[in-house]
């Protein structure tokens, strides 16, 4: 049972992960391996201190402790300092922002994300999934990655923006994005004085991030929603009034609620697609499944919206995919002293939590390491633990285009596989570099014409 109690009388201090060294704490350990490290906290407690340089975390790794803070207890946590460290590339859209400032904001961009939004932009997914399925050469190698990068910009394009402002930003979002990713993890977690040193990873994080936010300052002073239809995501941001106060969005507040979705929608999906066909390449069987149900769900004709909902072992695809392959580190920051699990919390203290690690914990998920997409299946076979799968976060900062994002990946795993199978490139060993998702090293592969 998880306690959040104000009483700290009869608390301990959260014990330190082994390997700490003075002044440097476990800087070390995350530097030369964040992945396993962060895995193995799980191993010393279910409340674990790490520090990083003399900034300590106190690890979450229970699924109760996470659910505590997020949802049950979240009014005592306040955004913490990975989501703070962000700030130069997403400024003070959702992503950034906590309290009454995002409820704010939550309500008024909750019109773009409405169902029949949603059901509008599935359209467009899926004739860009056809579009891209269609360009491949059989035979001819691809890289992977690139392909579902490209498709989820044109994706997150199509909802965002009307008519051709969109290509400036869409060009300069394929040039930054590589670049931010590889920086990310980095820069939210190391020390803020290291911001200054003039490293290249800093002067590439730094102009990235400036120019994108230009660009896009450059497309929303151009904009004019009176000459579209009004039901592109930017037309909605731009004209849609808070209900409570009557206000709008400034033109700055736009940007960065722009730049938030570009990159969330961009980010994820696209890694997720790419881990997804390199599982499937891993498991012919299970590609052999997927290509079934698409043929009987879909058929030869190009995929639909409606498709979607029928495609049940797909949907299990993506997320043993995702779960296999999640975000590796978030924190909240306490907003008063408490209590957690029966560990002390001090006041301004972080508390994180690996949403990797615990899709990976042996308590949770039978053979957390084998992809098995039947696992999500099986009715009551591994005794699931409630709040024990987290992909897109909870409770009031839950993702609030995981239908879209469920919707895009989707709609192109069907369109590729009614086509093609994607074939390893045989000597290729792909490998996950950290960053706020882990990224695939490299993925060739070969699509190969169905029947």
């Amino acid at each position: 049972m998880t306690q959040v109690d104000e009483q700290t009388s009869t608390a301990v201090p959260a014990a330190p992960a082994p390997g700490r060294i003075p002044l440097l704490g476990h800087v070390l350990q995350l530097w030369k391996q964040p992945i396993a490290f962060l895995e193995s906290l799980r191993e010393h407690g279910d409340i674990v201190r790490l520090d990083i340089g003399t900034w300590p975390v106190h690890v979450a790794t229970s699924p109760e402790h996470v659910n505590a803070v997020l949802v049950q207890h979240a009014q005592r946590f306040g955004r913490g300092r990975v989501f703070e460290r962000l700030r130069p590339m997403f400024g003070n859209g959702l992503v950034t922002t906590d309290g009454e400032f995002h409820r704010k904001q939550r309500r008024m961009m909750q019109p773009a994300f409405h169902r029949d939004h949603i059901a509008e932009y599935t359209e467009a997914m899926c004739r860009n999934a056809e579009e891209m399925a269609a360009s491949w050469t059989d035979g001819q190698e691809i890289s992977v990655l690139n392909e579902t990068r490209r498709y989820a910009m044109a994706a997150v394009a199509d909802m965002i923006f009307s008519g051709d402002l969109s290509k400036p930003a869409v060009e300069e979002v394929h040039r930054s994005l590589p670049i931010v990713l590889e920086g990310m993890l980095l820069r939210a977690v190391m020390p803020k004085a290291l911001d200054r040193l003039p490293v290249p990873a800093n002067r590439r994080f730094d102009t990235a991030a400036a120019r994108l936010r230009q660009i896009i300052d450059e497309v929303i002073e151009r904009y004019e929603p009176e000459k579209t239809d009004g039901r592109d995501a930017l037309s909605l941001m731009l004209t849609t009034a808070d209900p409570e106060t009557g206000a709008t969005m400034s033109p700055e507040q736009v940007r960065d609620e722009v730049i938030s979705i570009m990159f969330a929608g961009t980010e994820t999906p696209a890694t997720t697609l790419a881990w997804i066909f390199h599982e499937l390449g891993r498991h012919p069987e299970a590609e052999e499944r997927v290509q079934a149900e698409v043929d009987r769900v879909v058929g030869r004709r190009p995929v639909r919206p409606e498709d979607l909902r029928e495609l049940t072992y797909t949907r299990h695809v993506f997320q043993e995919a995702l779960r296999l392959h999640s975000p590796l580190l978030f924190t909240r920051r306490a907003l008063e002293p408490l209590v957690l699990g029966g560990v002390q919390i001090p006041e301004g203290a972080e508390v994180g939590y690996s949403p990797y690690a615990l899709h990976r914990d042996p308590a949770l998920f039978g053979d957390p390491t084998v992809f098995d997409p039947d696992r999500w299946d099986r009715d009551g076979g591994e005794a699931p633990r409630a709040h024990r799968y987290i992909p897109f976060g909870a409770g009031a900062h839950k993702c609030i285009g995981d239908s879209f994002a469920v919707a895009e990946i989707l709609a192109f795993v069907a369109s590729v596989a009614s086509r093609w199978r994607l074939t390893p490139v045989p000597g290729v060993e792909v490998r996950e570099l950290p960053a706020g998702i882990p990224q695939p090293s490299a993925l060739p592969m070969i699509p190969v014409a169905r029947g």
